[in-house]
């Protein structure tokens, strides 16, 4: 029995927290690299999740990420992360163009008992790494967007939470009447993310 233990992988709330944040760290530089919003020259490739994924280089939107990720995983291991949310807007008039929408669930008896869970690294990485080839071939079906864009994040917390200096209340801005496509999920057995595009319907070829 003691042997068969051993050989499952234990899932904590700190390790499932670390997993989900670094999650949301390579997706967020996959959807700014797939939906070209900064060159395609200030990114590099590493290997991650079994797959190539690329990183920027662009100093003010790698301290971006870093701070993001480091401070969703402090809400994460708190259980008091419900959903974050990616947008792509027109960088003329702020118009919301996309929702990249990552929402979570999380196991309440692990936060407030301290108990782990138990599944295998590499299935989490098997559901992690169908979520990136979604996000890479996101862009045989979304809208080409020709225009300069710029991104932000919104996070949905607990009511209760002391927010950071560095976070200010937003409207959740919302795209009327959008198309949607519902992407794989991915469930660390603490942390359940659904992930969800939706953007504005507007058809590319559209002539006049």
């Amino acid at each position: 029995m003691a042997s068969k233990t051993a050989s499952k992988d234990i899932i904590t709330l700190r390790g499932s927290a670390a997993i989900v944040s670094e999650f949301f760290g390579y997706a967020a530089n996959s959807i700014l690299y797939n939906r070209g919003l900064y060159p395609e020259e200030s990114f590099a490739r590493v290997k991650k999740y079994g797959l190539p994924m690329l990183l920027t280089q662009d100093e003010g939107v790698k301290t971006f990420i870093s701070n993001l990720t480091a401070q969703l995983s402090e809400w994460l291991e708190a259980g008091k992360l419900q959903r974050v949310v990616l947008v792509i807007m027109s960088k003329a008039n702020n118009e919301v163009l996309e929702r990249w929408n990552f929402r979570i669930e999380t196991d309440g008896e692990v936060v407030e008992q301290g108990v782990s869970r138990e599944k295998s690294d590499k299935e989490i990485m098997r559901e992690i790494q169908a979520i990136m080839r979604q996000i890479a071939s996101s862009i045989t079906y979304l809208p080409c967007l020709d225009e300069p864009r710029v991104f932000d994040v919104l996070a949905y917390t607990d009511k209760d939470l002391a927010v950071p200096f560095t976070w200010i209340e937003s409207d959740p801005k919302l795209i009327a009447n959008p198309q949607m496509v519902k992407l794989h999920s991915f469930d660390t057995k603490i942390h359940k993310v659904d992930t969800l595009v939706s953007y504005k319907n507007d058809d590319c070829d559209d002539e006049g």
